[in-house]
């Protein structure tokens, strides 16, 4: 149930990030966004393991 959900949220920020990187070019949020998503895919990956 844990890992559905941090994939459900490492996806929601890449695309949060996807569209603010090409539309909004908020960089300061965007890469915080990114980074987020990030963590949240490495965590899920270290748990599965």
């Amino acid at each position: 149930m844990m890992r559905s959900i941090l994939y459900i949220v490492a996806v929601v920020l890449i695309i949060g990030w996807l569209l603010g990187f090409f539309v909004y070019s908020a960089s300061g949020l965007i890469h915080i966004l990114l980074v987020i998503a990030v963590i949240a895919i490495l965590l899920a990956v270290i748990r599965r393991a």
